[in-house]
């Protein structure tokens, strides 16, 4: 297979399409699409966001130094793409993108009621690293529908069919090709896996 090298550039896809949720100290909510997060540490647990400082959501995350990751679904495509083209400036983005505001439990910054699962953040840190800049944040809490939870009240996050992002364009994830060690392993039935 051919292949053509190309100058360096941001080509690592797909990438998680995340609706945060964000509030300057005023009060004021809004809500910026992120397409730059991931998961940076598991104890404690924190993710990142990387944000451009000319967005009006930047100010108020580096200000009040919360924020909330709100996952998107199919069901909430629109309104994932209308709050990243659309700035909070001119706008109520829950108000034009039908969205709920919901009290978060731990932060002093809304969720989006219409996800169906919310990771609410303190930043930590925030590292200038040129057109953007990362906020390392905890994950302080963590809100799930149970919707999404089974009988023996384990998380089934294919039922929320979340969407991902990958150069220019929004996709469903829509079939499992495997789970974590199936290349080295048999999956072996537990008890606690058997419907009684």
């Amino acid at each position: 297979m051919a292949k053509q090298q190309w100058k360096p550039t941001t080509l690592l896809n797909p990438v998680p399409a995340v609706m945060v949720s964000c509030a300057g100290t005023d009060g004021k909510p809004n809500i910026i699409t992120v397409a730059w997060a991931g998961t940076i540490n598991s104890a404690p647990p924190m993710l990142s966001i990387s944000v451009r400082k000319e967005r009006y959501s930047y100010h108020l995350i580096k200000e009040k130094g919360q924020f909330v990751v709100n996952l998107t679904t199919e069901k909430l495509v629109k309104a994932t793409d209308f709050c990243g083209v659309k700035s909070g400036k001119d706008m109520d983005k829950f108000q034009a993108a039908g969205l709920t505001p919901e009290k978060a439990s731990m932060v002093d910054v809304p969720m989006i009621k219409e996800s169906p699962i919310n990771l609410e953040c303190v930043v930590k840190n925030r590292l200038e690293l040129g057109s953007h800049d990362m906020f390392i944040a905890e994950v302080v809490a963590v809100n799930v529908d149970e919707s999404l939870l089974n009988e023996r009240g384990k998380l089934c996050l294919e039922k929320a069919g979340l969407i991902c992002y990958s150069h220019g364009e929004y996709w469903s994830l829509k079939k499992s090709l495997g789970y974590f060690g199936h290349s080295v392993t048999r999956r072996k039935k537990l008890k606690r896996d058997v419907k009684k």
